[in-house]
C-alpha cells in the first residue's frame, strides 16, 4: 500500500514539473496531473529502454519521467 502511495506522490511531482515546463494552460486537475505523471514515468522508461539508456526492469530516471509526462500532456492538449 505504501508503495502505491509513493508512486502516486512521485507521479504528482513529475506531473507538476512537466506542467511547469510546458508553456500554456493545462485544463487538468491534480488527480489527472498525477495520472499523467505516473504514465509519463512508464513512457519515459520505455523510451529509455528502446534507446538503450536503461536495462530491462530498471525504472526511468526523474528527467526521463518528466519528458514522458510532457509528451503525454502534449497529447492530452491535442485531444481536449
Amino acid at each position: 500500500m505504501l508503495h502505491m502511495i509513493g508512486h502516486a506522490f512521485l507521479g504528482l511531482i513529475v506531473g507538476l514539473v512537466a506542467r511547469f515546463l510546458l508553456p500554456g494552460k493545462d485544463p487538468v486537475g491534480l488527480i489527472m496531473t498525477a495520472i499523467l505523471g505516473i504514465a509519463g514515468g512508464w513512457l519515459g522508461g520505455w523510451i529509455g529502454r528502446m534507446l538503450g539508456w536503461y536495462k530491462e526492469g530498471s525504472p526511468a530516471g526523474f528527467g526521463m519521467s518528466v519528458v514522458g509526462a510532457m509528451i503525454l500532456f502534449g497529447l492530452y492538449r491535442l485531444v481536449h
